[in-house]
């Protein structure tokens, strides 16, 4: 049943101008309004009126006249509207109702001109109708954006399923690289000792070889420089390696973390110091009436005899009588009499607000600490996210000055390999047979060398590999996830438009068999209606479109159902089924949410007592009912109606 959103408010129209109407002032009902007369009374253009304030264009501008004006007032709402047309032209003013009146027209302004009762007895599309309001090109634009999203996660994912293909390959040349890394160290191990065996057997010769000598000491001490500048980029590239480890974890911890905000903790801040002062004024209001309940405990215990009196020293009549007497108390606020039993009865409830109270209190300690707690998480989040972006500030730092050490000891690498290689060129022009056997140890260290730093750099850009590889292989769960909800988001969407034809046809249905039922329309068992698919051609592509089809089905005398066709439906059942169909989808597009009003004319072919069944019902699901009746049939109406006959 739809809440009565007018109910109580004061409504009143005033229109000049619109179909036959010169000028008219009405007062409607926040209920039911009848409009009663015979036919060219103005009837219908009142109607006109209330639908051009509520924001309808299907309004006629009286033909003498070249502006129409409407104005309807709710309590102290005004709303305005007007019409006018010039050379053919029409225009519209004022501050309407609605500023879309497509639901209304569709589904609360049940004229006779309305186009869902036309469809019922002209046997239009009823669906294209029914559903117009539903934006369906949004719908499936939302739709194919969906699935443009999921269809680029679902690309993501393939490729991180051939990523992680590929991980164990290169894990597989992660472990050969270092192997071979392994390998290249210890022979070029072996040759510095080789090297350091043949400086001692220069060295018994130093004298007479000198010029050689100083340049193979030379040499060796480059030798020795480039194998500290090697160790010291190592270790450069695992502090770096470190760093930017430590950095995503940071990172990722970050984004885990939610972003408070000042908002959140004022709000906080705010509701604990409101449930604090409740907490206090309960607290007040308990110590008060305490004090109340000890000050009665204490003058009923007989601390002060002298407010006690015995009812038996006033009696005159026998001693039974003053036995069976109730003690009273004069009252210490008002100094009545009033009886002992009184007081108490005062008291414990006064007693049991005080335990209500401190129930209550003990509740608002409880929410006020959990309050706290929460404020407290917040504020050590914000702390956390402030030292991690501390943390990384000087994380990225670090990782800047790491990089350049790195490519300073890269270029001094280079220019050592340069320099140990020039050397070599100047000890083999000596041409020093004596020297071969050391240039070569000295050859083959320098080539081992390169190969070293050539192994070094492939195992970098194999691990750099792995861990690319791997960030990414993190985000599968999330993708996974988000490609889940897509699909169950482009389903819903899909599911959209076949939901609300379901609940149209639902609706229809049920009000339809509720209506039949309280008419007693003896030979028509039931009017239906049913959602189909069937498929049509779009151009040159063969579409699977929903209609909605009505069956009626009626029985013979001897009680023998058959489905008969809409044309043999009369005039009244047409009438009947077109506002019964108006009504569905007042109800599934929550028509009422946005306008209080279903306006009726022209049921002249449904009987008196039949309209009068038909508007009670009405009443149930619009907040505001006005309908045109002649005399007669507003007759067979309830008298707390409210009836306008003058217009």
């Amino acid at each position: 049943m739809v809440t009565n959103s007018l109910e109580t408010k004061s409504l009143s129209l005033e229109a000049s101008n619109v179909g036959g109407i010169d000028e008219t002032a009405v007062r409607l009902s926040s209920d039911v309004t009848v409009l009663s007369g015979r036919n060219a009374t103005n009837r219908t253009s009142l109607l006109q009126a209330i639908m051009a304030v509520l924001g309808s264009d299907n309004v006629s501008v009286k033909a003498d006249s070249s502006t129409a004006h409407v104005s309807l007032s709710i309590d102290e709402e005004t709303y305005t509207r007007t019409i006018s047309t010039e050379n053919g032209t029409r225009q519209t003013g004022g501050d309407p109702y609605l500023e879309d009146s497509t639901l209304a027209d569709l589904f609360a302004f049940l004229l006779e001109s309305n186009d869902i009762r036309r469809a019922v007895t002209t046997e239009q599309d009823l669906r294209e109708l029914i559903m117009e309001p539903v934006d369906t090109d949004e719908i499936e634009a939302e739709t194919e954006r969906l699935v443009q999203n999921r269809a680029e996660i679902a690309d993501e994912l393939e490729e991180l399923t051939s990523l992680k293909q590929r991980l164990p390959s290169l894990e597989e040349q992660r472990t050969e690289r270092r192997d071979e890394i392994e390998s290249t160290k210890a022979e070029l191990a072996d040759l510095e000792a080789q090297l350091d065996d043949h400086d001692a057997d220069v060295a018994e010769t130093r004298a007479e070889k000198n010029e050689v000598e100083q340049l193979l000491a030379d040499l060796r001490e480059k030798r020795s420089s480039l194998e500290d500048v090697r160790y010291t980029l190592e270790t450069e590239k695992r502090s770096l390696t470190s760093l930017r480890s430590e950095r995503s974890e940071l990172e990722a911890e970050l984004e885990d973390l939610p972003a408070p905000t000042a908002s959140t903790r004022s709000e906080l801040e705010s509701e604990i110091s409101s449930l604090r002062e409740r907490k206090q004024r309960l607290e007040s209001e308990i110590s008060d009436v305490q004090s109340v309940v000890r000050f009665n405990e204490d003058m009923l215990d007989g601390n002060t005899p002298s407010l006690l009196t015995d009812a038996r020293s006033d009696t005159d009549g026998p001693v039974t009588d003053a036995l069976v007497s109730e003690e009273t108390v004069t009252c210490w606020t008002c100094h009545s009499e009033v009886e002992v039993d009184q007081i108490e009865t005062t008291a414990e409830i006064l007693r049991d607000r005080c335990q209500e109270n401190l129930d209550v209190v003990s509740d608002l300690k409880s929410e006020i600490a959990a309050l706290r707690d929460e404020k407290a998480d917040l504020e050590e989040t914000a702390q956390r996210r402030t030292q991690i972006d501390r943390r990384i500030d000087e994380l990225e730092n670090e990782i800047e000055d790491t990089d350049e050490q790195i490519d300073d000891l890269a270029t001094e690498r280079d220019d050592l390999r340069e320099e140990i290689a020039s050397l070599e060129d100047e000890i083999e022009s000596k041409e020093d047979d004596s020297y071969d056997a050391i240039l070569e140890i000295h050859r083959e260290a320098n080539q081992l060398e390169y190969d070293l730093g050539s192994l070094e750099s492939d195992l970098e850009r194999v691990e750099d590999e792995i861990e690319s590889i791997e960030s990414k292989l993190r985000r599968e769960d999330d993708l996974e996830a988000e490609h889940a909800r897509l699909k169950d988001e482009i389903e819903e969407m899909r599911m959209t438009v076949e939901r609300i034809e379901q609940q149209v046809i639902d609706e229809f249905n049920e009000h339809m068999d509720t209506v039949l039922e309280l008419l007693d329309y003896r030979n028509l068992e039931r009017i239906w209606l049913e959602r189909a698919e069937t498929d049509v051609r779009d151009g040159r592509q063969i579409v699977t479109k929903s209609t909605f089809t009505l069956h009626v089905i009626r029985q013979t005398e001897s009680g023998t159902a058959y489905e008969d066709t809409v044309e043999h439906l009369s005039e009244s059942e047409r009438e009947i089924t077109g506002l019964i169909l108006g009504l569905a989808g007042y109800l599934a597009h929550d028509v009422y949410e946005t306008v209080p009003f279903v306006l009726l004319d022209s049921l002249e072919a449904i009987d008196s007592e039949r309209i009068a069944t038909l508007i009670d019902y009405l009443t149930e699901y619009s907040p505001s009912l006005v309908v045109a009746l002649l005399e007669e049939d507003a007759a067979a109406l309830d008298d707390e109606y409210r009836y306008v006959s003058e217009i």
